[in-house]
């Protein structure tokens, strides 16, 4: 099935994406604000342990802009339209990026007002989910518009969230991507699926430079990018093909959706700002427990690879569910319901797991050691450190 929906530009798309990605790490040696800020390794949220270019979303949106020579002669229009929209999303997130504060709120704000100039420039919005009566009220512009906003404002955001390991958020925008051509094509949406494949392969090369090694990263730009196309092909496969679920669309993002209602339950219930940072998120809770029983702490060059490698089937299997229901309402939407169900009780069964395991006295004492170490390490000379290491 998918391989009848490889096109050879889309090779082309993926080598652009790939070539702009070396290009900006090597320009990164020569532009400051492209090397990334030395305080984005002590963010709450941070993972990675030196400063790395944040701008990978330049290749995303720049390959995205090249690939209107290669989308389907009916759907040009409507691609370049949508385009332009996302370019204010991508303005903004690109600000951020290089080192010119954006607050989460306006960050927030902006792909709200996005979606809105998309949803003006196309003329719809979400107008079913599968639930009769419902379906009914959707049809109503003041009640479709803002549904349709919160789905793709939480989807983008959710993708935002994920990026915070090498290459999980653009393995799952590629897999999101292929699961979202695969359906379209099924239901005989064919111009959709090659903008989906399209999408796939624009990741697929920024990917190869971000994983394993993290030579550079998606970014604000990248990230919010990534997550509003893919909702947004999914809000049209939606429109256009009334034979798919909304339910199984919905599970081809189910990830970074998850993450994000995850995020939100759990501010709320510490009485925190919903937009506010933490170390919680399903892929820094591996990442701690790759390195906490496993590695060791001063390994995160390894454990932060892995835990992509280890989440990845989590990821992939509601997709593999959504190809496979991709018509049949009722039972796609129990499937949202068991993986929902799954995802939060396997959270909290792994959080659990790892404070007692950090409780355990060796663990506790190990731990002590690696931090004495670090900080020994720091006060020596750089003299002596050069030579100890020669």
């Amino acid at each position: 099935m998918l391989a009848s929906l490889l096109q050879p530009y889309l090779a082309s798309l993926a080598s652009l994406s790939f070539c702009v990605c070396i290009a900006l790490v090597a320009l990164a040696r020569f532009i400051p604000r492209l090397a990334g800020r030395p305080s984005d390794t002590t963010a709450v949220q941070a993972t990675h342990v030196r400063p790395t270019p944040r701008v990978g979303g330049i290749a995303i949106f720049g390959a995205l802009a090249c690939g209107a020579f290669f989308a389907p002669t009916v759907v040009t229009q409507s691609y370049l339209f949508f385009l332009m929209g996302v370019s204010l999303l991508f303005g903004v997130g690109l600000s951020e990026d290089l080192g010119f504060r954006i607050s989460p709120r306006l960050r927030l704000l902006t792909v709200l007002a996005t979606s809105l100039l998309v949803i003006t420039l196309l003329g719809f919005w979400v107008s079913r989910i599968g639930v009769l009566y419902i379906d009914q009220l959707m049809q109503y512009w003041f009640i479709g518009i803002p549904f349709t906003l919160l789905i793709t404002a939480g989807v983008s955001n959710g993708f935002n969230l994920i990026d915070g390991v090498n290459g999980l958020a653009s393995i799952t925008a590629i897999t999101a991507s292929a699961a979202l051509a695969i359906i379209a094509h099924q239901s005989g949406y064919t111009s959709m699926a090659n903008v989906s494949m399209m999408l796939a392969a624009v990741t697929l090369g920024f990917f190869v430079a971000n994983y394993p090694f993290g030579l550079i990263f998606l970014g604000d730009a990248g990230a919010y990018v990534l997550g509003f196309v893919i909702s947004w092909i999914g809000v049209i496969i939606i429109v256009r093909v009334p034979e798919v679920s909304p339910w199984a669309i919905l599970l081809t993002m189910f990830w970074p959706l998850a993450d994000t209602l995850l995020a939100i339950y759990r501010r709320r219930r510490a009485k925190k700002s919903a937009l506010m940072p933490d170390r919680l998120h399903a892929h820094q809770l591996v990442l701690r427990t790759v390195e906490i029983c496993f590695l060791g702490r001063n390994r995160r060059h390894l454990a932060n690879p892995l835990t992509t490698l280890l989440l990845v089937p989590f990821v992939v299997a509601p997709q593999i569910v959504a190809v496979l229901l991709w018509d049949h309402n009722l039972a796609a939407f129990l499937a949202v319901l068991v993986f929902l169900a799954l995802f939060f009780w396997s959270f909290i069964s792994a959080l659990s797991i790892v404070n007692r395991y950090r409780l355990r006295p060796e663990v506790r004492q190990s731990a002590d050691v690696d931090a004495a170490r670090s900080v020994i390490h720091k006060r020596r000379p750089r003299v002596q450190q050069r030579a100890e290491a020669v």
